[in-house]
Formats: structure tokens, C-alpha cells, sequence
């Protein structure tokens, strides 16, 4: 488990990664380790960096397992008349826990953990750090590179998921040739809130 550059407890000199430079640490990161090949689990557009990997290092990916993910954001997390909107008004709430609603609504009306949020808001990235990186992940799109997936994979998505759209996952599940898909109730984009013994239980 590693924080992608620019971010958490990475080094924050060195600008916004590209996918295929995100995709490129997680191999670095392999080989640091001894590790030749691994089972890789993506969350949101971690997800497409792990299908982007597992394209092009098939021999090094065991498995995937995608939870609330997508193959083309402008499609299924915010289309483009709203993305600049929405990157404004992040810029300037960021750091407060304002955005959990965004990302958790069974949550967002406990003061307690949105206090934990805004800390780790403000420890995950800058407001400028933060629009920068979701500028970029705007961008994503790994819908062709589907199909040529060959390795075991798992996908589960909650079914209202606020943050990225249930058919994201339907979707990747239909291209990805033999991907097992769970469909969960729930709203909760976060892996950590909601019922998450039925996500533990449907990977």
C-alpha cells in the first residue's frame, strides 16, 4: 500500500502523476519489494490505474479486485458542464469536512468523524494539490483497454454510490472479459462507511 505521488505521505515537489505514471510507481514499488507479481485492489480512479496496469504488465498482475471505480469519468463521476463548477467550490472548502456528504452521506451528520475528514483532507493534499489531481483524473479514460484484460477480476459497487455512478461498474463489468460483479445496496462512495461487512463479504 503506497500514497500516490503528491499526496499523503509522498513527496509533495513533484506535481500531478499522470495515470501511466501512477501505474508506473505501483511496478516501481513491486520491484523495491521483491514482489513479481500481485493481486492489485483500486478504489475509485485507482481502479482504472490497477486495469491500466493489469494491461500492461499482464504477467506481473494476479488478480484485480475494483471497488466503486470507472473507466471514464467524464461519463460516470461528472460530466464536463459541471466538472469547473465543482473543482471551485472544492478549492475553497477543502480542509473543512464540507465535501464528506460528496463521498459518505450516512456519515456526513456525525460532527465527530467529520472533524476526522477535514483532517484528512488536509493531510491527503492542498486545496491547489487537490483541484490539480482531480483535473487530471478528468482526463481518465480506460474504456478501450478493457477488453483486453486477462486476469481474474472482481468488481463491487454500491448500488446508489454518490460519488461514482452505479452504471460505472456495469459497465466495466460487461467489457472486462469473465469479471465477477457484486452490486450492493448503499450510498457510501468510502470503502470504510456504510455496511461494510457486505463489501468485505463480496470481495
Amino acid at each position: 500500500m503506497f500514497d500516490k505521488r503528491g499526496t499523503g505521505l509522498s513527496d509533495r515537489t513533484v506535481g500531478v502523476p499522470t495515470l501511466e505514471e501512477r501505474m508506473d510507481d505501483v511496478r516501481a514499488v513491486m520491484d523495491s519489494v521483491g514482489s513479481q507479481q500481485a493481486a492489485l485492489f483500486g478504489i475509485s480512479e485507482g481502479g482504472a490505474m490497477s486495469v491500466l496496469f493489469a494491461a500492461t504488465y499482464p504477467e506481473r498482475t494476479r488478480a484485480l479486485a475494483l471497488y466503486g471505480t470507472y473507466g471514464h469519468f467524464r461519463s460516470w463521476v461528472l460530466p464536463p458542464d459541471r466538472i469547473e463548477g465543482a473543482l471551485e467550490r472544492m478549492e475553497k472548502a477543502w480542509g473543512t469536512g464540507e465535501s464528506l456528504a460528496l463521498f459518505a452521506p450516512s456519515v456526513a451528520a456525525d460532527e465527530k468523524f467529520r472533524q476526522s475528514w477535514a483532517r484528512f483532507e488536509r493531510l491527503g493534499a492542498s486545496p491547489s494539490a487537490v483541484v490539480a489531481l482531480m483535473r487530471m483524473n478528468s482526463e481518465i479514460d480506460v474504456r478501450p483497454i478493457l477488453p483486453s484484460i486477462r486476469v481474474p477480476t472482481l468488481i463491487v459497487h454500491r448500488q446508489g454510490d454518490v460519488r461514482v455512478n452505479v452504471e460505472a461498474g456495469r459497465f466495466m463489468a460487461e467489457k472486462i472479459p469473465n469479471a465477477k460483479y457484486v452490486e450492493l445496496q448503499g450510498n457510501d462512495h468510502l470503502l470504510w462507511t456504510g455496511d461494510t461487512d457486505r463489501v468485505l463479504a463480496g470481495c
